[in-house]
């Protein structure tokens, strides 16, 4: 095969002993290499490596073999086989196998892509395109392997093991320079990790639930394949800061979660990252179904006005940098000495920035500008007469310049560094490296190039127009402090139908002058100026304008930042006019989110048919502290129910639907909590061996029926073997002991408060002998209690029991006592003079307070559960599969089996949902009805409500009646169910 020629010309070696010692211990490698020093042009490019780069000249006697092919098939054919090796390479194979292959890779790329940039044999663009292809390459291998091995484990099912990475529901993307192709020579690798619960491979021992955790360890194995030192080198150093909010997710962030992110957290700067990102590896269509979904984020419509603000944020940097001080050190050297070729002014970053800003400016209206790599992106900006002609040929040369001399910076020691080095000897050698006969040289050639460039980025941030002002959104609003134009903003408050309207436009002068904490940062006011009519508007369509705006008002002073939820508001306008309602009909809620806006948040996330447990699953993926796990669980159970409570204000969920959601969450919250407590306890005070510890919700949680702000009624039931007395471990405990510390743990888990506030509130007293027992009773006495010692209306409170967390073998050895307990046989009379005498003293000891206390008024809630819990304990022994905890399913089961008349069960089935309705309600905006009764809009609400659950009525008086003729109807069947309890 013909030679290929190498070029002539070579930097000239800084070092000439390194140069010299590098081509005698090449000679001495064998007898091909010493005539491979005869070649024309090899010799002098073998002293420019061994006198300029340490790296190089290592690489060049380690991978003499890819020289003697350089000199035969040129750089193209080394670098095309080591890729084809890569994706030959049997996924199966070992890990370091995999591992040694990659590196090898790496090494003979890094060596002829130095040299082809040295030598000028390939331009910038193939260079950092074959950097890329090598990552790209790499990634691949990696992620196919592991697929493999957790496949080969038993741990995933794969469709083709051939290809592992297909259809697996998990992409790596590339950001940044890998995104783009444009990696530097030393360029760590910028990856985001994005995985799909749902895929179909996880039917081994990983299930969808699990999914977080083994996406979490891949990622782990991934990084490690990459950027782990050993005997081979490495293979790129690689960084997953990227992904969304770092400090908070794991490495592998789920599809859904991620799309969510996108859509209503994440920032400009990460909308710009954005525009280079790329799947590389993996599942590449999930890639592009990902980057599809978040596509509106990246390029939004027109300029909105968070960019805007960046966009000024940048401009005001710029204006800065007129008044510094120049550099007047009159030595040109000193001046570049430890400079920053790609962070300084008028390096790298400020030509990318300069493009990727134009870019979103500009994106959103004309796809032609929404390309990745920086050159072919200027042209597109130029094309699109967006940018200069000239500025874009001057920033291109500029940006060709600043690469080559990074490339060089990192080529003398594979660091990964883009400072030039202090003034000296190895300023020289940077400048022999470059062709440069002299420091002098580089640096006025540096200089020239940087002041090119931050004149290009400072003209095009002079032109960027400035946003629109309040006065072009709403021209009869102007909160400036010109009195001339007050009595004009008054009257428009005044049409919008606000009453205080001089206290709204001082207030709203106080927030745009940085007077409440939130509002102090200039971005966050230029973000409020621009949001001011919306959320104006937004309140003034509710009930009571002026309240609502005072309740704005107190959000706004309370919030930490303004900068995240001003931006929130404008990316999702529908979540504003969700907040105007909270705040125009849920004094409650509204105070709840003045203390704690961080449930803000929980109106963001779409809905979707995640279930509870595997939304808090995914949070607490990467959580390895129970410190931490508590805390984001709490954040999660908060967000949900703040969730739940506006869609019910909202009528998108009734009573039943908001109890199951509640309930479900509630549920998820012990099953995923619970173990974990009793983990990190157990690390404490060792294990009870073949012991366990159950939990059973009673009441509203038990009857999935929990509204805003109930307690968790719950009971905590163990079991161990007779014959193991005391724990084993760091510490010891008596058995009993034990269990009853660990039950105070799993309260204080679910009780502490946090910056959300409680998790839950939990109430225990339904446990045997109420609060004179232990927290915790084995199960063996709590057979013995309900056996011997148990009152009828415990009895009662039991058929509301429901084991919701434990060991499968304990959760059904639990549940089968409470069946035994309700199959047993009773005196049906005792049981109707016992609930009849429990009601009359609850009426005594707790009377109502008037027709909106629906709960306990003659005929309310109570009643209907006494009926329905009376009948259960009478013919359960007889009819075992009447049983259940929730009321309104054991009426229809009890109606079915003919034990119930179907218009009495009827009628009890619609009081249960309409008094839980009304609750729910009166919860969310009142609390207890004062004398002066309901509010407005608190009656607006609930009118709607009720309507939703059947009783029809146009004004309060209406409804009150309708409800008096409900509870004497329900009165009476307690009367003929029960017993007269007297009024």
């Amino acid at each position: 095969m013909q030679s290929c020629s190498l070029p002539d010309q070579w930097p000239t070696p800084y070092d000439q002993t390194a140069a010299d010692r590098l081509v005698e211990r090449f000679r001495e490698l064998g007898r091909a290499e010493a005539q491979l020093i005869g070649e024309p042009h090899f010799l002098t490019m073998l002293r420019c490596l061994g006198g300029n780069s340490p790296y190089l000249a290592d690489l060049a006697i380690r991978e003499s073999r890819a020289l003697r092919r350089l000199v035969r098939d040129g750089p193209d054919a080394i670098v095309a086989d080591h890729l084809m090796q890569l994706k030959n390479t049997p996924p199966g194979s070992s890990r370091q196998t995999i591992s040694a292959v990659l590196r090898q890779a790496k090494r003979v790329t890094a060596l002829i892509t130095g040299i082809a940039d040295i030598g000028a044999i390939w331009s910038l663009g193939n260079v950092t395109a074959v950097l890329s292809d090598l990552a790209e390459a790499g990634l691949r291998l990696a992620i196919s392997h592991l697929f493999r091995i957790a496949h080969d484990a038993g741990k995933i099912h794969l469709t083709d093991l051939h290809r592992p990475e297909q259809n697996t529901g998990f992409v790596v993307l590339g950001m940044g320079k890998l995104g783009a192709r444009e990696l530097n020579y030393s360029s760590d690798i910028d990856l985001i990790l994005i995985y799909d619960r749902t895929s179909s491979i996880y039917s081994g021992s990983v299930s969808e639930e699990t999914a977080g955790p083994f996406t979490s360890r891949l990622a782990r194995d991934l990084v490690g394949l990459m950027q782990d030192r050993d005997i081979n080198g490495y293979v790129f150093r690689t960084d997953m800061r990227l992904r969304p909010d770092p400090a908070a997710t794991p490495l592998a962030v789920a599809y859904d979660s991620a799309v969510i992110y996108y859509e209503s957290l994440a920032q400009n700067w990460e909308r710009a990252a954005m525009i280079k990102a790329r799947p590389v590896a993996g599942d590449l269509a999930l890639g592009h179904r990902f980057l599809a979904a978040i596509r509106p984020f990246v390029w939004r419509r027109g300029l909105d006005f968070a960019a805007m603000a960046d966009i000024h944020a940048m401009k005001r940097r710029v204006n800065a940098r007129k008044t510094l001080v120049a550099n007047t050190a009159r030595d040109l050297v000193a001046q570049v000495a430890e400079r920053d070729v790609k962070l300084g002014e008028g390096g790298i970053r400020e030509i990318e920035f300069l493009v990727q800003t134009l870019q979103l400016v500009w994106g959103g209206r004309d796809p032609a500008v929404r390309v990745s790599p920086t050159l072919p992106a200027l042209d597109a900006l130029v094309a699109a007469g967006h940018l200069k002609a000239t500025a874009s040929a001057e920033l291109k040369a500029a940006y060709r310049f600043l690469r080559q001399v990074e490339h060089r910076l990192q080529m003398v020691n594979d660091r990964q560094t883009h400072s030039f080095p202090r003034a000296g000897a190895e300023l020289d050698r940077i400048a022999r490296f470059l062709r440069f006969d002299s420091s002098h040289d580089l640096a006025t050639r540096f200089l020239r190039v940087a002041d090119t460039v931050r004149q290009n980025y400072q003209a095009v941030f002079r032109h960027v127009p400035d946003p629109p002002g309040v006065v072009a959104i709403r021209p009869d609003l102007d909160f400036g402090h010109d009195d001339r134009e007050q009595a004009g903003t008054i009257a428009a408050l005044e049409a919008m139908g606000y009453h205080a309207s001089w206290h709204i436009l001082t207030t709203v002068r106080g927030w745009l002058a940085g007077h409440v904490r939130a509002l102090r940062s200039s971005r966050a006011r230029e973000l409020m100026t621009t949001m001011v009519p919306a959320i104006l508007t937004s309140l003034s369509r509710q009930s009571d304008p002026d309240e609502a705006f005072r309740r704005f008002d107190r959000f706004i002073t309370a919030l930490p930042s303004g900068v995240q939820p001003m931006s929130l508001f404008q990316h999702n306008p529908a979540l504003l006019e969700r907040i105007a309602v909270v705040l125009g009909g849920a004094p409650l809620l509204a105070e709840h989110l003045a203390r704690y806006p961080s449930a803000l948040e929980g109106l963001i996330v779409p809905e979707d048919d995640m279930s509870s447990a595997h939304m808090l699953q995914t949070r607490i993926a990467d959580s390895r502290q129970l410190e931490d796990t508590i805390q984001i669980i709490r954040s999660a159970v908060k967000e949900k129910d703040f969730l739940i409570s506006v869609a019910t204000l909202e009528g998108r969920l009734d009573a039943n639907a908001a109890g199951r959601q509640r309930t479900g969450l509630a549920d998820a919250t012990l099953s995923i909590l619970i173990p974990r407590v009793l983990a990190d306890f157990a690390l404490r005070f060792g294990e009870v061996e073949g012991g366990a510890l159950a939990v059973v919700a009673m009441g509203k949680a038990g009857g999935q029926e929990m509204m805003a702000g109930s307690d968790l009624d719950l009971i905590l039931i163990y079991d161990h073997p007779p014959d193991v007395t005391e724990s084993r471990g760091a510490r010891s405990l008596p058995a009993s002991q034990w269990f009853v510390r660990a039950t105070h743990a799993c309260i204080a888990a679910l009780t502490t408060q946090g910056s959300e506030g409680q998790m839950y509130a939990v109430d225990m007293r339904l446990r045997p002998s109420g609060n004179k027992g232990p927290v915790a009773v084995s199960l063996e006495s709590f057979v013995r209690y309900h056996a011997q010692d148990a009152w009828t209306w415990e009895r009662m409170a039991l058929t509301r029991a429901r084991v919701v967390a434990g060991p499968p073998a304990l959760w059904e050895r639990v549940y089968q006592a409470i069946q035994d307990v309700l199959h047993q046989p009773g005196d049906p009379a005792r049981i109707r003079i016992d609930a009849t005498a429990m009601r009359a003293r609850m009426r005594r000891d707790h009377p109502h307070h008037g027709p909106w206390d629906v709960k306990l008024r003659p005929g309310g809630q109570i009643d209907v559960e006494f009926v329905t819990q009376v009948l259960q304990l009478v013919h359960a022994p007889d009819h075992p599969d009447i049983l259940s905890s929730t009321t309104a399913s054991a009426l229809r089961r009890l109606r079915d089996a003919s034990l119930l008349p179907g218009d009495d069960a009827d009628l009890l089935i619609n009081a249960d949902h309409v008094w839980r309705t009304i609750q729910g309600i009166l919860r969310l905006t009142v609390g207890q009805v004062g004398p002066r009764g309901l509010p407005p809009t608190a009656a607006d609400l609930l009118l709607r409500a009720v309507a939703q659950a059947g009783i029809q009525a146009v004004e309060i008086p209406e409804l009150l009646f309708k409800l008096d003729d409900i509870a004497r109807q329900v009165r009476t069947i307690f009367i003929r169910h029960v017993g007269d309890c007297g009024e």
